[in-house]
């Protein structure tokens, strides 16, 4: 990581340059620009072009013979992973279908979920990552839809085409210049749990939205039913999830498979809930499906958009969605990979930030050629995904002991120890589900998909946004907002505060719903920006209202250790202090000694 350079700053005790030093300093600011751009490209500058991306290859180069092992694990997080990635898909695609008046449809979010899952699979540098069709994806794509349609009376898939070939050169720009260094090195967890709040959000919405659509236009006995089914859905996978706390009810591996198979349990036993008895006269809302491999729109034969039949000017000013895509893809895909290779995974091989940002690109452009929602760093799938691949490590046989809380660290004598826990780091479990999800195109699969009942996906919703909420911090610290102080614990740094901690999470709750209510309107587009601009909100302003000690008991930088907020200038500053203090205190001593 790379500090960000600035200017000296002048001391309070220093005069200030006039006269001839003031024209000895005019000569000498323009050969400062040279150095400091000299230093930006070279060989580990920021700037240095592939720096990042040779590594990263040359690392991927590394890991990938040793990453093609399977066992059973790994086959049931490819299963969990198949249902909580395809099932998710086809709800957001029952959503596209109705507000891009069905641009994009089951097939198309189907296709582009396995097609850029398995290039993913097979060629990125973190395979934990899962992409997917986002809500955020969605709700962009739709406002795009609504501005083609109605303001710029254009075709929707032409100019969607071009704004993902500009995102694909836009992604390979910030590749190429190793923009993970430069941007997220200065991301906090204050921006990226705002984000993750904001996705749980989204699902329940669309779970809403789902029900109301039903209401609208099925009978008042059947969307009752709906109701009972979205509830069932989640409540019944919210309790198989929590499978592994029943003991010592059951066997360890039923438990396990429970745990890890819910959501899967739930949907199977909901869609078949509707073929019995009285209930199969209910005109039941189902998931609108292709019945042969083609486009949704009936008017499209063929998955390839004619994009280079758009008027220039339109080319160009697809420019502008295009960069809006670029944002939320590459905040999106390096919060996921960060969330999936969190410390307390214990990885042992080397990611690629840059090398997946460059793939994305790829991945992006071919979605946009084709007609099909491009795919995307999906919250909360991919640590999920890492989750599902915990084992206890073991040596001669027995499992490795670490002191209780930690990671890796070593046990403490008479403090409690657990197992320590690792990650099967591996392509498998994301290539078999991508191929899994990618079989669905197929119109007998394709058939199955549409059996699904649409209050089958709202439930499901309801479990991923579930799933999303209870690991942001946010919902444990907006408990203890509702807790009085007396029954908290003690605050970890000294000078840190329960009023300060909680005006800090009341302002991410405030920020979250304005982000999702700009979602409704005509600016909804530019949400992602928004997003952007909350790392600098939180290092320039923030600092000025919370004391440093209320900010580390609550923050910390997304990807490196610590959470020192100091600038590179402050750093020296204080630094220089702490000499001049330590040099004052040593001639006091000397005079003191001599005398």
């Amino acid at each position: 990581m790379h500090s960000s350079t600035s200017a000296p700053s002048t001391s309070p005790g220093t005069p200030l340059a006039s006269g001839s030093d003031s024209a000895l300093v005019k000569q000498m600011e323009p050969s400062k620009s040279p150095r400091r751009l000299k230093r930006l490209f070279s060989p580990d500058g920021a700037l240095r072009p592939f720096r990042l991306l040779s590594l990263d290859i040359r690392n991927t180069i590394k890991r990938y013979p040793s990453d093609w092992f399977f066992n059973q694990l790994i086959l049931a997080s490819a299963v969990y992973l198949f249902f909580t990635n395809l099932l998710p898909g086809i709800t957001f695609a029952s959503d596209l279908n109705v507000l891009t008046q069905q641009n994009y449809g089951s097939i198309e979010v189907v296709f582009s979920t396995g097609l850029c899952g398995c290039i993913f699979a097979l060629f990125s540098s973190q395979p934990l990552t899962i992409l997917g069709v986002t809500g955020p994806f969605c709700i962009l794509s739709e406002r795009i839809f609504a501005l083609c349609n109605d303001s710029f009376h254009i075709e929707y898939l032409p100019f969607m085409a071009w704004a993902c070939i500009h995102a694909a050169w836009m992604h390979w720009l910030l590749a190429i210049f190793n923009a993970h260094d430069w941007t997220m090195g200065y991301v906090t967890t204050f921006s990226t749990e705002i984000f993750s709040l904001l996705n749980s959000i989204i699902y329940f919405h669309k779970a809403i939205q789902e029900l109301s659509r039903t209401h609208a236009s099925s009978s008042f006995a059947s969307f009752l039913y709906s109701i009972i089914g979205c509830v069932g859905t989640f409540l019944v996978a919210v309790f198989l999830s929590t499978a592994n706390s029943w003991a010592p009810l059951f066997h360890r591996y039923f438990r396990m498979a429970l745990t890890e198979y819910a959501a899967a349990i739930s949907i199977i036993i909901f869609i078949g809930m509707p073929h019995i008895g009285e209930l199969k006269s209910l005109d039941q809302q189902r998931l609108p499906v292709s019945s042969t491999f083609r486009p949704t729109l009936p008017s499209r034969t063929a998955f390839v958009v004619e994009f280079w039949k758009l008027p220039v000017g339109w080319i160009f000013a697809a420019i502008i969605p295009g960069a809006i895509i670029t944002t939320l893809f590459f905040f999106d895909v390096e919060v996921s990979t960060i969330c999936a290779t969190l410390p307390k995974y214990n990885l042992k091989k080397p990611g690629g930030y840059a090398w997946d940002v460059a793939l994305l690109g790829c991945t992006t452009a071919l979605c946009g050629i084709l007609g099909i929602p491009p795919a995307n760093g999906l919250l909360p799938q991919a640590p999920l995904h890492s989750e599902s691949l915990l084992h206890v490590v073991t040596e001669a046989g027995k499992p490795v002991m670490v002191a209780k809380g930690t990671a890796n660290q070593a046990p403490i004598a008479d403090e409690p120890t657990e197992a320590k826990k690792a990650v099967h780091e591996q392509r498998w479990s994301h290539l078999l589900h991508a191929v899994g999800i990618f079989a669905f195109v197929s119109p007998p699969l394709m058939h199955v998909l549409g059996l699904t009942p649409t209050s089958v996906l709202a439930g499901l919703f309801l479990f991923m946004g579930e799933q999303s909420l209870c690991t942001n911090p946010i919902l444990y610290r907006f408990f203890a907002m509702l807790t009085p102080t007396s029954e908290l614990p003690p605050l970890q740094h000294p000078r840190a505060t329960y009023a300060g901690e909680h005006w800090y999470t009341f302002l991410q709750i405030i920020l979250t719903a304005g982000i999702f209510a700009v979602t409704f309107t005509p600016g909804a587009p530019v949400f992602p920006i928004i997003i952007i601009l909350l790392v600098p909100v939180r290092l320039r302003i923030m600092n000025r209202y919370w004391p440093e000690d209320t900010l580390k008991g609550v923050d910390a930088w997304a990807c490196r250790p610590g959470n020192d907020f100091r600038s590179s200038s402050e750093k020296r500053r204080d630094e220089a202090r702490d000499e001049d203090i330590e040099a004052a205190t040593t001639t006091a001593a000397a005079a003191e000694k001599t005398a």
